[in-house]
């Protein structure tokens, strides 16, 4: 993986000993100056007590250092468990020499399990010292769970010919279809942004990106998505042009983490594109697509390599919105294999079964009443996704 740096950030991922294989599992972000700060979270109503904690800290509009632990989600654990993620900040911030109040906290891992502060503790002057300039591939080796491979994204933007950089970490690969974020997702950028500006902008970039996968229709108790910008770079946003430059950045790079993430999908082994069309409102095409992409018999059918356009046209039809299933055409890639929602025949159904053998490909659907549109990226449902969760605490 290539070094991928940020002015100002360094990053870390050491062992604490919280994973049970000895891996890295406590990763740290810090910025040389307090950092502008915009975050999204989990909108289940069973939250881990870092969510919690972050969503009062976020509202200083600042930030100066992010600590996570994969190996336990904190979440569920009572009044012990919101002890264990303030002290958490408190350890890191110590280790820095920073104000506890800049430091938010993220964890993932097993739900309802205590927290064991102490190995945190412990292992923070190894983690501070592990802290340099390209440390976000080890923060995204630490923060994996079942993921198969950490995931980092950086892209360079210009303003006013001034450079500046965003880079980013995700980590998620089961319990995915996020509702405001992603399971984790780290962003740092040496931009010049006001708070309610960059809020806006994660905003808008998450809503193209994370709220817009799915994996095994399960969301999160500790999603979180933070951006930290810290202003080192001369690149200042100053007006709606800039604005707007920026918010192109930020897009491809959450984009692509979220590709990412459904890519490396729990015994996930096709990344597919759930596109509607011609749906009555943009609204009702994405409840269509959220519909389609979630259904269990389409995304084993999917592993299975069956063209079975009528398991598609079957979940369309109870997404709760109005179609006309004799107006629907259904494609696979560019392959038609039902018109006016009746089946094209032999030599549609071998065609399209060529292109499901493919790892990456698209099911559109035209419903042919209007000018909605939406999409949603997902996955396949394999043997291997019920067998890493069949035993997951083990």
């Amino acid at each position: 993986m290539e070094n991928i740096t940020c002015k100002g950030f360094k990053a870390a991922g050491v062992a604490s000993g919280l994973k049970k294989n000895g891996g890295k599992d406590l990763g740290l972000i810090y910025s040389e100056v307090p950092a502008t700060v915009a975050g999204v979270f989990t909108k289940n109503l069973v939250q881990a007590a870092p969510v919690l904690l972050d969503r009062e800290r976020i509202k200083s509009g600042l930030c100066q250092a992010v600590i996570v632990n994969s190996g336990n989600a904190n979440c569920c654990t009572g009044d012990q468990g919101m002890r264990d993620a303030v002290s958490t900040a408190r350890f890191a911030a110590s280790g820095l020499g920073i104000s506890e109040d800049l430091v938010l906290v993220a964890s993932t891992g097993v739900i309802g399990q205590p927290l064991d502060a102490g190995k945190i503790e412990a292992a923070i002057p190894d983690l501070v010292r592990a802290a340099k300039p390209d440390g976000l591939a080890d923060l995204a080796e630490a923060i994996m769970t079942t993921d198969t491979g950490p995931k980092v994204v950086s892209r360079q933007g210009e303003i006013e010919g001034k450079p500046y950089t965003v880079a980013s970490v995700a980590k998620g690969s089961g319990m995915i279809r996020p509702d405001m974020a992603t399971m984790l997702c780290f962003v740092v950028s040496d931009i010049n942004i006001l708070d309610d500006i960059l809020m806006e902008s994660l905003l808008a970039a998450t809503n193209k990106s994370f709220n817009r996968i799915t994996v095994d229709g399960d969301t999160s108790t500790n999603d979180t998505t933070l951006v930290l910008a810290n202003g080192l770079s001369e690149a200042r946003v100053k007006n709606s042009a800039h604005k707007e430059s920026f918010q192109i950045v930020l897009d491809e790079v959450l984009t692509n983490l979220a590709k990412m993430v459904v890519k490396d999908g729990e015994g996930a082994t096709k990344l597919v594109e759930i596109m509607i069309k011609g749906a009555l409102t943009n609204k009702d095409a994405y409840k269509i697509a959220d519909t389609v992409a979630n259904s269990n018999l389409v995304k084993t059918a999917l592993f299975g390599e069956d063209a079975n356009w009528g398991r598609i046209l079957a979940a369309a039809g109870r997404a709760g919105v109005k179609i006309d299933p004799y107006k629907a055409d259904i494609f696979f890639d560019d392959v038609m294999i039902a018109k006016n929602g009746m089946w094209c025949g032999e030599n549609a159904e071998e065609e399209a079964a060529k292109i499901l053998k493919r790892d990456e490909f698209a099911i559109s659907v035209d419903l042919n009443m209007g000018q909605g549109l939406a999409s949603i990226f997902t996955c396949d449902f394999s043997v291997e996704y019920v067998r890493i969760n069949a035993d997951y605490r083990s």
